[in-house]
């Protein structure tokens, strides 16, 4: 029987491999930039030094332009490499034994990012369901079709990081007891949802407009780099959710500066009065930017710029759940590989 090798050992490998048969098809895992020899019980190679034999590799992971052009280079048969998130470059491999390998539940998430669906299950419960159906409106036509084939073997979605960084921040809020808090580019949809729902008058800051009226919303379109309409030493209560990463990217619109966030940082200490709380969320591990999408930290870095901060709490929130407490240094070498850790951190003004 045919192996696979795994390229990528975060979120995205880790729920392959969940929805797999059988875990005996697996001879190991691929990191382009290795910095552990192992994950679980199997080995981690590099792209350099691929096992001999045959076997499929499958990109479980988010960069799969970038690895196409590394097989590419390698000369590895891009035959033998399935993608399961599709790139601009990347094709639909339909090799005969692809299903029974990875498994139906793989294969038909496969289907649906190459939007396959007559190699899916669809057609079958199309015709099984028009023989059952005695009701002449309800009678399921070629006009009205809308394949939906993703949902059938996933989980109730929801609950990933943004929901326990959101939960993380609105309760501390909640049971902070404030009235009125502030708040630069969160989510709307999840925290800011919580506080108002919970009777708390919500200022909220973002460069784009923000579309959605609340009696307890008040929304400013401005640059929290600079927040000039705010007094300083003035703010009892302020959060930024995954917002502060992105500051001058060009990502949302925004112009185009390297020191943005870092700039957000020392504004945002102006602008905190004695005794206010900050809660901030923003990705941790291998220090770097990953343009234009947003920069990773180490946690370090944010402590030391907010010294002017006592650090109550540094928590991670990773792999659908929340890391309490966590130290600072934990996380340095994480390289993250398709998923991202973020890291939560409550300070309170000295």
């Amino acid at each position: 029987m045919k192996k696979i090798l795994i390229w990528g050992t975060g979120q995205i490998a880790r729920m392959f491999v969940s929805k797999l048969d059988s875990t005996d098809v697996i001879s190991g895992f691929i990191q382009t930039n290795p910095v552990g020899g192992s994950f679980g019980d199997w080995h981690i190679y590099s792209p350099n030094d691929l096992p001999e034999g045959d076997f499929y590799i499958i990109v479980a992971n988010s960069f799969s332009d970038e690895i196409h052009r590394l097989c590419e280079e390698k000369g590895i048969d891009d035959k033998k490499v399935v993608y399961l998130l599709r790139g601009f470059n990347t094709l639909f491999n339909d090799a005969d034994d692809i299903e029974e390998i990875i498994g139906t539940k793989n294969y038909t998430r496969y289907l649906f990012e190459y939007g396959k669906i007559e190699k899916s299950f669809f057609y079958k419960d199309l015709e099984k369901y028009n023989l059952l159906n005695l009701r002449k409106n309800f009678r399921a036509n070629k006009d009205n079709l809308w394949p939906i084939i993703q949902d059938k073997y996933e989980v109730n979605s929801g609950q990933g990081n943004y929901f326990w960084q959101d939960l993380w921040a609105a309760t501390k809020i909640i049971k902070s007891g404030v009235k009125a808090h502030y708040d630069i580019g969160s989510r709307v949809d999840g925290f800011i949802g919580h506080l108002l729902a919970a009777g708390i008058k919500v200022n909220m800051i973002d460069i784009r407009e923000i579309p959605v009226k609340h009696a307890l919303l008040e929304t400013v379109i401005a640059d929290a780099t600079n927040m000039s309409h705010i007094p300083d030493n003035s703010l009892e209560s302020l959060s930024a959710l995954c917002s502060l990463e992105h500051f001058g990217l060009g990502r949302y619109g925004d112009d185009i500066d390297p020191e943005a966030c870092f700039k957000a940082f020392e504004n945002i200490c102006r602008k905190m009065k004695k005794g206010g709380n900050l809660y901030i969320s923003v990705p941790v591990g291998r220090e770097r930017v990953e343009f234009n999408a947003h920069r990773i930290f180490y946690a370090s870095t944010i402590v030391s710029c907010f010294d002017e901060m006592e650090l109550l709490e540094y928590s991670c929130a990773a792999c659908n759940c929340i890391e309490k407490n966590v130290p600072i240094v934990k996380y340095d070498n994480d390289p993250h590989n398709g998923e991202h850790r973020y890291g939560l951190f409550h300070f309170l003004k000295k």
